[in-house]
């Protein structure tokens, strides 16, 4: 399946919109990488464990995205917009939501 931030997909005519299609993660981040990413702010540098957690997250949505874009019969997505935001009282969570048009093209 093509998943592009673009409208369109260059040679290629869009036969069909099926609707608008989500994935959305939200994943807690445990006391471990809570503590190393303190660490990492502290000492400066770069959160391996952070941004591993962006990472996969991101993947999850993507797929969760694809998946309910297939179930509808499309075999593309295009105007994929990914938003990130913190949650929880500790801001301690993290959601990836991943929306775009799944369509049918040619």
């Amino acid at each position: 399946m093509i998943i592009t931030t673009t409208n369109q997909i260059e040679g290629r005519e869009v036969l069909e919109y099926k609707g608008i299609v989500f994935g959305e993660v939200i994943n807690g981040v445990d006391f471990v990488k809570d503590f190393a990413a303190g660490l990492t702010n502290f000492f400066g540098g770069r959160s391996n464990s952070y941004e591993g957690e962006l990472v996969d997250a991101r993947s999850a949505a993507l797929k969760e995205m694809e998946s309910r874009a297939q179930k509808l019969g499309a075999n593309a997505i295009i105007g994929v917009d990914i938003d990130y935001e913190v949650l929880g009282t500790s801001n301690n969570m993290l959601m990836v939501t991943a929306a775009g048009t799944a369509v049918v093209i040619k």
